[in-house]
């Protein structure tokens, strides 16, 4: 692939010519993308032998015969799913210091995937192609759906007003490792600083944050304890689980009270290192236990935490923040004395038994807490009210996304389908009557919940060969 092409598409395009790609541009910081830019400023000629070169996908291509050979004239949907640094290098480096990628060729691996096996190829094309620049565990996990939803609603849903404050701002979810810089990447200045504007930096986070601030609310403080990856790798497995079984609990609801734990976490890391009794050290371990002992006193009153308020504020309340402060020490006191033969406190963090000696101690929190914590409060009963709402209104988002991409595939199509479906004997009445009426738009419209149908059965057919 000449570098121009790839340049020009990347000026064209940006990051959705990365979106499948497990990271984004990570800016010219690190090693590797510092050798690319030397390699295109000074030894163009040498950019094919020294680059691995990259690694794309696509849902179709068109090829046409010419007088040097076949080639290819049309490619639907390029995903480039490995070479994001050196697609990226290419053309910052062309823009910044003005450099000629004439004599530069990159080499491409392309591949033909089907829209229904995308989701589990194209993070193992990703995973084994790779290897210039580290990655994660938490980046394989990028393209699930969950996340595609948590980032929908992160660059959707305006956060309120804080108090004293004349903007409303958004919280940006880093669904790809780099996407907070490097959609600035190519902004000018007046643009980056109205994306700061509507997402400040201190409201970035990323999966292995929301790993955290979910995992240490949902009794789940010793995986936190194992460090950022392991701890993403079993949010993950939990996460995934769960979408199996009820994609819908994943709605505005739960992005809001992921937002309030955040909220509350970022605080009480703030909380942590200002109080007198703090010596240094530890603290992350103590953030994490200080929360989750909070959130299992709630679990034995069978209450909640009303993070819908903190949502609606923006902000930790004051009575909330005493709470913290007084569990805070009482962590801190437990885990630097542990038990006898124990000398690293930091492993035996890690450790059921730690988490067991704490839990012993949240029976006392009712003394101990402040007066008016009930104040924070909300009881399980109107909270399940509010989830099983919450619940509804996802169902009928998903109607209505179904229906308009029932409506973005020509009629022919599902007329085809219904051919197909008859001749290779797995299409039923109901399955005809439904096809009839997506066969007839736009005279006729199918109803959400029959496009929700149209969309499963598509996806049955194409699992068994039927080609879209």
């Amino acid at each position: 692939m000449p570098a121009e092409i790839i340049a020009d598409l990347y000026d064209r395009y940006g990051g959705r010519l990365l979106e499948q790609n497990v990271r984004c541009f990570l800016q010219a910081r690190s090693n590797v993308n510092k050798g690319l830019r030397a390699t295109i400023r000074h030894d163009p000629e040498m950019f094919f032998a020294y680059n691995n070169g990259i690694t794309a996908t696509a849902k179709e291509i068109v090829t046409e015969k010419t007088e040097r050979g076949i080639s290819i004239s049309q490619i639907k949907d390029l995903q480039i799913v490995n070479g994001g640094q050196t697609t990226a290098s290419l053309f910052h480096t062309r823009r910044k210091d003005d450099a000629n990628l004439e004599k530069i060729f990159v080499q491409m691996k392309l591949s033909i995937v089907d829209d229904e096996k995308s989701e589990t190829i194209i993070p193992k094309i990703s995973e084994y192609a790779n290897t210039q620049n580290k990655v994660n565990a938490a980046d394989f996990f990028s393209n699930h759906p969950f996340h595609i939803r948590m980032e929908d609603f992160s660059r959707r849903l305006w956060a309120p007003l804080k108090k004293g404050e004349i903007r409303e701002t958004k919280w940006f979810y880093e669904r790809a490792r780099g996407q907070y810089n490097d959609a600035q990447s190519k902004m000018k200045s007046s643009e980056k600083k109205k994306f700061k504007a509507e997402y400040p930096k201190p409201q970035m986070f990323a999966k292995t944050d929301l790993a955290k601030f979910e995992n240490v609310w949902d009794e789940k403080p010793t995986f936190v304890n194992l460090g950022a990856q392991k701890n993403f790798a079993k949010y993950a497995e939990r996460i995934g689980k769960e979408w199996a079984i009820n994609q819908d609990r994943f709605n505005e609801l739960y992005f809001k009270t992921v937002i309030a734990r955040a909220i509350i976490f970022r605080k009480t890391e703030k909380l942590i290192s200002s109080q007198p009794w703090y010596q240094g050290g530890y603290r992350a371990n103590i953030v994490y236990y200080t929360l989750a002992m909070l959130s299992e006193y709630c679990k034995l009153k069978n209450v909640s935490i009303d993070f819908i308020h903190i949502w609606k504020h923006q902000e930790t309340p004051i009575v909330l923040v005493k709470s913290i402060e007084i569990v805070g020490k009482i962590v801190s006191d437990d885990i630097s004395t542990p038990p006898e033969g124990v000398s690293n406190i930091s492993e035996w963090c890690k450790k059921n038994a730690c988490w067991d000696s704490l839990k012993e101690k949240v029976y006392s929190l009712s003394v101990t807490l402040p007066e008016d914590f009930d104040s924070v409060l909300v009881s399980t009963k109107d909270l399940k009210e509010e989830v099983k709402n919450a619940v509804k209104t996802q169902k009928t988002d998903n109607g209505i996304d179904a229906q308009k991409e029932v409506c973005s595939i020509p009629p022919l199509k599902w007329k085809k389908m219904i051919e197909w479906g008859i001749k290779e004997r797995v299409v039923s009445t109901k399955d005809i009557g439904i096809l009839k009426v997506a066969a007839q738009i736009p005279s006729k419209l199918p109803t959400e919940k029959q496009s929700l149908y149209l969309m499963k059965k598509l996806k049955i057919f194409q699992e068994n060969g039927f080609k879209l």
